[in-house]
């Protein structure tokens, strides 16, 4: 669950991070015995853990669906993603993969690990898909064409500009949100959403991975995948490699900065798309992601690790944000107090300061307009926490276990 040193920083991390792993044992539990749904859930385990998690607390039929919706394109990502795979076999693949999903026989070899296991046995997730409901089913197809086309187009296009930028995540994660909103629509559990807030929840999240994943995606072998636009990065560096190597670490972290300015001139719509949810068990579903991001996004900004390795949440910050966010008034604490952290790292010589700042405080002034922001709230921005003892936390960690061990033999009986 975590290092014991993590729980000497982090004491109040435990509680949130046990009923984290209590909920995933759960989960896993109620995967079905039917053998093709019994595949699809297991394989949504392995390949998103964190998305698992928050699709279990959906209602039956729309869990169904937003599973199959999230492995076909998950299947359709693992052949874009696969760099051995030749252009002129690639391109008609993602253009005909809405065809595909009708086909209980269809298989395609690629990608690797899980990612191959899905591809090998997709002929299971075909099986799901076609005893979907019609209306999901639609939804299903007609993403899937469209995602399809646009990740065919630029596999033979560089992301030159932030238009082009724009372009590329709506085909890979705008779309998603815009597909998610038709799902809960057609599920009849909310109103149409618009196109463009749909738009943005999915390109606030991509935007994040692409910064994430920059050291990762430009060592890729055989070839590197290059998402950041030219039109930013190529102000600080000549070509967009150079920005891994120490001693462009200035410039580096400039051109981080600006990617995520850019990044947080979408989190005012994702706002207003949540504060728009009227099913409890959706908006978890939409808003945990969302919180998540912010909270990575905050740790990205202004740091050099990532030029260096991976830079994410801590598990124990990870669980309290599933823990905590309930309700709108817990997501606009959580966007104020990430924004806070961010706002604190902001170099004033940095050449994007003022925009940086401008677009945080707009998000700071949406949060505190909602009037929830209470002074007895669970913050995210760390305290000083010396004054618990070590024999303290011991005693929690063995007495929650002991309590972990009490629960699950109750729950074998």
């Amino acid at each position: 669950m975590g290092s014991l040193g993590a729980f000497l920083k982090h004491p109040d991390d435990f509680y949130p991070l046990l009923k984290l792993k209590m909920a995933a044992r759960h989960a896993e539990k109620q995967i079905p015995q039917v053998p093709h749904w019994g595949f699809c859930y297991s394989m949504l385990h392995k390949v998103s853990r964190s998305f698992a998690l928050v699709i279990q607390q959906l209602g039956t039929e729309l869990r169904d669906a937003v599973c199959i919706f999230y492995l076909v394109l998950r299947a359709l990502d693992t052949v874009e993603d696969d760099t051995s795979i030749p252009n002129d076999v690639k391109v008609p693949i993602l253009k005909e993969f809405h065809r595909r999903i009708y086909d209980p026989e269809w298989h395609f070899a690629c990608g690797t690990k899980e990612y191959k296991v899905l591809m090998d046995q997709f002929h299971h997730v075909s099986t799901a898909f076609l005893e979907l409901n019609e209306g999901y089913k639609e939804v299903i197809e007609d993403i899937t064409k469209r995602m399809g086309e646009g990740m065919a187009k630029f596999i033979c296009k560089e992301v030159e500009t932030v238009d082009d930028y724009d372009e590329y995540c709506h085909y890979v994660a705008g779309l998603v949100g815009i597909g998610l909103s038709k799902l809960f629509h057609a599920a009849g559990l909310e109103d149409p959403a618009d196109d463009y807030l749909s738009n943005s929840m999915g390109l606030f999240l991509q935007k994040i991975n692409i910064i994430r994943d920059y050291l990762e995606d430009i060592n890729e072998i055989p070839k590197s995948r290059m998402f950041w636009p030219r039109q930013i990065w190529s102000k600080y560096v000549n070509k967009l490699e150079d920005l891994k190597y120490e001693e462009n670490s200035v410039k580096a972290v400039q051109c981080l900065n600006d990617m995520v300015t850019n990044a947080i001139i979408h989190a005012e719509d994702c706002l207003k798309y949540m504060a728009a949810l009227r099913d409890p068990s959706i908006f978890r579903f939409c808003a945990i992601p969302q919180v998540m991001s912010i909270g990575t996004l905050s740790l990205c900004y202004n740091n050099i690790e990532v030029f260096r390795g991976v830079v994410k949440m801590r598990r124990g910050l990870t669980a309290k944000v599933i823990d905590r966010t309930n309700t709108m008034a817990d997501v606009y604490g959580a966007f104020y107090d990430f924004s806070c952290i961010m706002k604190s790292k902001v170099d004033t010589n940095d050449p994007n300061a003022q925009k940086t700042l401008s677009r945080l405080d707009s998000i700071q002034k949406a949060c505190k307009n909602s009037w929830t922001l209470t002074a007895n709230r669970k913050s995210y921005i760390l305290k000083n926490q010396s004054n618990y003892s070590a024999v303290i936390i011991m005693f929690i960690i063995l007495l929650a276990t002991i309590l972990a061990y009490v629960n699950s033999n109750r729950s074998n009986n």
